[in-house]
């Protein structure tokens, strides 16, 4: 007969490390995702089918560039936290390992391509 404490049965099934962390970065992502993406679709729609030359004027000029760079890096940040969070509550073992590391890489490389194409296309 075995005796387990409640504690000893819950080993193992818990976040109990970064659970917290984790939630507390997607509200705040989410929060400034709230506020970003109206003025990126307001920033954006403005310059929408206008000709290269026009749009590379105007992301020239500081608000709509940072307003777009911004909800670019906020925007993949909330995709790498939500996405891991998803993986670690339904993969396991390697495979649960390869996709965290697979998804942060693509979340990164969206962030670099972004702005550089941003910082290009503003300069």
């Amino acid at each position: 007969m075995r005796y387990l404490t409640d504690r000893k049965r819950a080993v193992g099934l818990g976040s109990a490390k970064s659970g917290t962390e984790h939630f507390w970065h997607m509200q705040v992502s989410a929060v400034a995702l709230a506020i970003l993406v109206p003025l990126f679709i307001f920033t954006f729609g403005r310059i929408v089918g206008a000709p290269y030359e026009d749009v590379v004027a105007y992301y020239g000029r500081p608000f709509p560039a940072i307003v777009a760079g911004l909800t670019i890096l906020v925007g993949m940040i909330h995709f790498k936290n939500g996405a891991q969070v998803m993986i670690e509550d339904y993969a396991h073992g390697f495979t649960r390992k390869a996709l965290i590391v697979g998804t942060i890489c693509l979340s990164y490389a969206l962030i670099a391509t972004g702005l550089y194409a941003l910082i290009r296309l503003a300069l």
